[in-house]
C-alpha cells in the first residue's frame, strides 16, 4: 500500500509537471500558482492519508519542524476534552476515635459504663474527578473517590451541578461508574481511545480538580506502559506519565492528543503527597470491562474464570526450558476440568502471548485475561517442549462449587453478630478474595458481641476449639454450644491469628 502511494505522488507530480511545460507561457499566468505550490508541497502527506489501510485511524507521529510548529498550542484538545471532565463531591460517614478508647482500665473499671468506648461518626467529605464518557451522563470516576459514599454529587465546567447514583464498584481495579440524575439534555462526553495505540514519548494530557483549586490541564508524556508491580490494585497494568498528577485529579482523564479518553489518573508516587512527574493511569481497556458490566446492570464485575496458577519464568527457569530470555508466564498448577485445563494447557507450559499480545510477568496476563470479558474464546500461545502451540480458552466464569449458605450466627458466642458465607471461586471473585474454600465472615453488626470481641469483615473462621470449620454450617453448630473459653484460629490479611476468649 506505501508503494502505491508513492506510485501516485510521483505519477500526480510528473502528469502537474507535463501540463505546466505545455502550457503556453501566457497562459501560465492564468493558472493558480500559489495552489500549485501548495499542492505539489503537500501533495505526498495528503495522498499518504489519503491511501492508509482502513482501520487505521493512529495519527502519523512526527516530530516538530519548524519555529512556528513548536509554538502550536494544546487549546483545541483541551476546548474539547475539559467539557466532559467533572468534580466528584462524595459525602460519607466515618469514625471518630474516642478519646476514651485508651483509657487505663482501672479507671474504666470504676467508672463503669459511661467510660466504656463508644463508636462516634461525623460527616465527611472527598473531592475528586471524573469524566463523562455517555452523553446520557455516564460518569466514569475511581472507586476510592466515592468509597462508603452516601451522597455523591458532579459539578461540570459550567458550573452546574447534579447529583449521581453510583452503578457499579470495583475495588480490585479501583474504578467506579456513576449515572447522573434527573439529566434533562444531554451532556459533553468524551471519546474513549485505544490505550494500547499510545507508545511511550506520546504526549498526554491530565485534566482534574488538584487540590481543590479548580479544573487544571497539565502536559506530559508517556514514560512507560504496562507498568506492574505498582501495588495500587490487583490488576497492575498502568500507563505512566509524567504530566503533573496530584491528590483531587483521581479518577479524572488522561487524553491524547486527539482529545480521546486513553487512561483514567488513579495514583502517583509520592513521598511528600506532591507530584514527583511519576503518575499512573488505569488503561481504557480496562475501563471498558467495568462500563460494560454496568451496562449490563451487573452489581459487580464478573471477570473469566482461568482454572490455573501461573508464577514468574525467572532467568534459572528460563535457561532450564532453553529460552533465550525470561518471558511470559509459568503454569503452576491447574484446577481439573477447569477451562484452562479443557483447553490441553500442561503443568510447565509458559504462556507467552493472549490474542497475540505478549505477555511478560504474572500481572500483564491477569490484565489481558481479566479484559477480555465472559463469553467466546480466547487464543493463547504456550511453549511446550520447545515447540510453540496456539490454544483456544474458554471465557467462562468462576463456577461456584459449593452452596454459599449465607448464614447469621446469634446466641451467646464470639460470633453473635456475624454473617458468613461458604468460599468457591465465583463468591471469591465476588468479594475480591484469593481464596476458594473456606467460611468467610461477611459482615459484622455494630455494637454485636462479635464487634466488641473485635472480628472484622473478611477475617477466615479456620478452627474453633480444636474443631475445623469447613462450612457455615459447621460454625453454626459449634456456636450453639456453650462454653467459657473459646480458642480460635483465623486469617486476616493473609496472616494466621489465633485468640483465646473467655465468657
Amino acid at each position: 500500500m506505501r508503494g502505491l502511494a508513492r506510485s501516485v505522488q510521483m505519477g500526480v507530480a510528473g502528469l502537474l509537471g507535463c501540463l505546466l511545460m505545455m502550457t503556453p507561457v501566457g497562459a501560465q499566468d492564468d493558472l493558480p500558482g500559489r495552489f500549485l505550490d501548495l499542492f505539489l508541497n503537500n501533495a505526498p502527506a495528503l495522498l499518504d492519508e489519503l491511501t492508509q489501510e482502513e482501520g487505521t485511524a493512529s495519527p502519523m507521529r512526527v516530530t516538530p519542524q519548524s519555529f512556528e510548529q513548536v509554538q502550536l498550542s494544546f487549546a483545541p484538545v483541551v476546548e474539547l476534552a475539559t467539557p466532559a471532565v467533572v468534580n466528584v463531591y462524595a459525602t460519607r460517614m466515618q469514625e471518630v476515635r474516642d478519646p476514651f478508647a485508651q483509657m487505663d482500665p482501672f479507671f474504666r473499671r470504676f467508672f463503669g459504663d459511661q467510660m466504656r468506648p463508644r463508636p462516634r461518626e461525623r460527616m465527611a467529605s472527598s473531592l475528586g474527578s471524573g469524566v463523562i464518557v455517555d452523553p446520557s451522563g455516564l460518569i466514569v470516576t475511581n472507586n476510592h473517590v466515592i468509597e462508603r459514599a452516601t451522597d455523591v454529587r458532579v459539578s461540570l465546567s459550567d458550573r452546574r451541578e447534579f447529583a449521581a447514583d453510583i452503578l457499579i464498584r470495583d475495588e480490585r481495579t479501583d474504578l467506579a461508574i456513576l449515572q447522573v440524575r434527573e439529566l434533562d439534555e444531554p451532556l459533553p462526553a468524551l471519546q474513549i481511545g485505544v490505550s494500547d495505540d499510545l507508545n511511550v514519548g506520546d504526549v498526554v494530557l491530565a485534566i482534574g480538580n488538584p487540590f481543590g483549586v479548580g479544573q487544571t490541564v497539565t502536559q506530559g508524556i508517556v514514560s512507560a506502559l504496562a507498568r506492574t508491580q505498582v501495588g495500587v490494585t490487583d490488576f497492575q497494568f498502568f500507563i505512566q506519565t509524567d504530566a503533573a498528577i496530584n491528590p483531587g485529579n483521581s479518577g479524572g482523564p488522561l487524553v491524547d492528543l486527539s482529545g480521546r479518553l486513553v487512561g483514567i489518573n488513579t495514583a502517583i508516587f509520592s513521598r511528600s503527597g506532591g507530584s514527583n512527574g511519576i503518575g499512573f493511569a488505569i488503561p481504557t481497556e480496562m475501563v471498558n470491562v467495568v462500563l460494560a458490566e454496568a451496562a449490563s446492570g451487573a452489581s459487580f464485575v464478573a471477570r473469566p474464570y482461568l482454572g490455573a496458577e501461573v508464577q514468574s519464568v525467572t532467568p534459572a527457569i528460563a535457561q532450564s526450558l532453553g529460552m533465550r530470555r525470561p518471558s511470559g508466564v509459568l503454569v503452576a498448577d491447574l484446577v481439573p476440568g477447569g477451562p484452562a485445563d479443557d483447553a490441553g494447557i500442561r503443568r510447565g507450559d509458559v504462556v507467552v502471548s493472549i490474542d497475540g499480545l505478549q505477555i511478560d510477568d504474572p500481572d500483564a496476563f491477569v490484565y489481558r485475561f481479566a479484559t477480555k470479558g465472559i463469553g467466546g474464546t480466547t487464543s493463547v500461545e504456550v511453549l511446550r517442549d520447545g515447540r510453540r502451540r496456539d490454544l483456544e480458552i474458554a471465557l467462562v466464569g468462576p463456577p461456584e462449587t459449593v452452596p454459599r449458605d449465607l448464614r447469621r450466627i446469634d446466641g451467646r458466642s464470639p460470633f453473635a453478630g456475624v454473617e458468613v458465607i461458604n468460599l468457591s471461586p465465583a463468591v471469591a471473585q465476588e468479594f475480591g478474595f484469593e481464596q476458594t474454600e473456606g467460611v468467610m465472615i461477611v459482615s459484622v453488626e455494630r455494637g454485636s458481641i462479635a464487634d466488641q470481641v473485635g472480628f472484622r469483615e473478611s477475617d477466615m473462621i479456620l478452627q474453633v476449639n480444636d474443631r475445623r470449620v469447613s462450612t457455615t454450617r459447621d460454625l453454626e453448630s459449634i456456636a450453639s454450644v456453650s462454653s467459657r473459653g473459646w480458642q480460635i484460629v483465623f486469617e486476616r490479611g493473609g496472616r494466621i491469628r489465633s485468640a483465646m476468649l473467655r465468657f
